[in-house]
């Protein structure tokens, strides 16, 4: 199917994106962001979940969180694109909330069929999920799991989770003798144990989930399937997250270089500052314009979405290191400072690279797709 003009990116997405952008800049400016979850800057300071529930009882009353969920289920089901123009402000505010763990756990019931279609439900009605479908060594790969079912029962511990202690529900992949199957489990249930880990990124918690002998409803039996058709969307929009972020990177950075004096002139005056930062705005651009390629795919061309996806989440990694880089130096010695805002956006971009593969691990993929894999010398 030919891809539709704009990417499919209609008015309903340029309101959603519009309000968006309104509503952070309104709720939680970045100064109000950085007293939030900067308030601390003693490194020693324990592990923290700084975020404000008020703030995301209005996120769902707006109907964020139903964006994903098919119209069957009771949700919108907007296409992808839009879910990315929302991605996007949400990355431009750094805003600390579970909103994208929420809509990749929609992603993927979406993916289970009728099965998933009563945890749909309660994503629609508000609540909160996260995917806990990550291994000890890292792998988010389908089948890589920490967890087994018997007989009912989830035994293991799930790494990695992002915004564990903010989410209501948690879609855990497990083992059993059967195969892979999905479950769906309340993140307070009995038997359930949150281990908050220490990350970089003052935005968003992560934990590693224990379990013990947890009884769950399983929701999809086939979880490899459902993890594998969701998995481009939830790359996509991790990227566009990513593209948010560093276009606040690259605002505040020109904003800052137009404005500070150096030998009576503003340092944007000088090439070796312009020069880097126009860099920053070319891969900007083609970043976002993969994104919504991507996006576009996932909700027109399926048969193209996975090699779309790993192209915007290489491209989006390489980015996001990109202008964290130059939005530090080129804030001269403040950059470096606990007080200047940008050290928050550098952080969570920095998490993003790594989250759900980095740029070399999504190329490796790319070109495993785009020319066939490397055959393997003899031993």
């Amino acid at each position: 199917m030919k891809q539709p003009d704009n990417f499919g990116f209609g008015e309903e997405a340029a309101l959603l994106k519009a309000s968006a952008r309104k509503f952070f800049n309104e709720k939680l400016p970045t100064s109000t962001l950085h007293a939030l979850v900067a308030a601390d800057h003693r490194p020693e300071r324990g592990s923290e979940c700084l975020w404000d529930p008020e703030l995301w009882r209005q996120m769902v009353d707006l109907g964020w969180t139903m964006l994903a969920v098919p119209e069957s289920a009771g949700g919108v089901g907007m296409p992808a694109v839009a879910v990315a123009g929302l991605a996007e402000e949400l990355g431009r505010a750094a805003f600390p909330c579970p909103l994208l763990g929420t809509i990749n756990a929609s992603y993927v019931l979406a993916a289970c069929g009728s099965g998933g279609e009563q945890a749909l439900a309660e994503i629609a009605q508000g609540r909160a999920a996260s995917l806990a479908v990550t291994n000890e060594q890292g792998s988010w790969a389908p089948g890589d799991t920490g967890v087994t079912d018997s007989a009912g029962k989830l035994t293991g511990t799930a790494w990695y989770v992002q915004d564990a202690r903010k989410a209501d529900r948690l879609l855990v992949s497990a083992r059993s003798d059967a195969g892979i199957a999905l479950y769906w489990v309340a993140s307070d249930a009995t038997g359930v144990t949150l281990h908050a880990d220490t990350i970089l990124d003052l935005t968003r918690d992560q934990a590693h989930v224990s379990f013990d002998n947890v009884a769950a409803v399983q929701v999809c039996s086939n979880g490899l399937a459902a993890l594998s058709e969701a998995l481009p969307a939830i790359w996509t929009i991790l990227a566009a997250d990513m593209v948010g972020a560093a276009e606040w990177q690259l605002q505040t950075t020109v904003e800052y270089v137009g404005t500070r004096q150096q030998f009576d002139h503003p340092l944007g005056f000088f090439q070796a500052v312009k020069h880097p930062l126009v860099n920053v705005m070319l891969q900007i651009d083609r970043a976002k314009s993969l994104v919504y390629n991507a996006a576009c795919a996932i909700d027109n061309e399926p048969e193209r979405a996975v090699q779309y996806a790993h192209m915007a989440k290489a491209s989006a990694s390489d980015t996001a290191a990109f202008a964290s880089g130059r939005s530090v130096q080129l804030h001269g010695g403040i950059g470096f400072t606990w007080e200047c805002f940008v050290h928050l956006y550098f952080k969570r971009q920095k998490h993003s690279q790594m989250l759900f593969g980095d740029a070399a691990w999504h190329r490796a993929r790319l070109a495993d797709i785009v020319i066939g894999p490397v055959p393997q010398a003899a031993a």
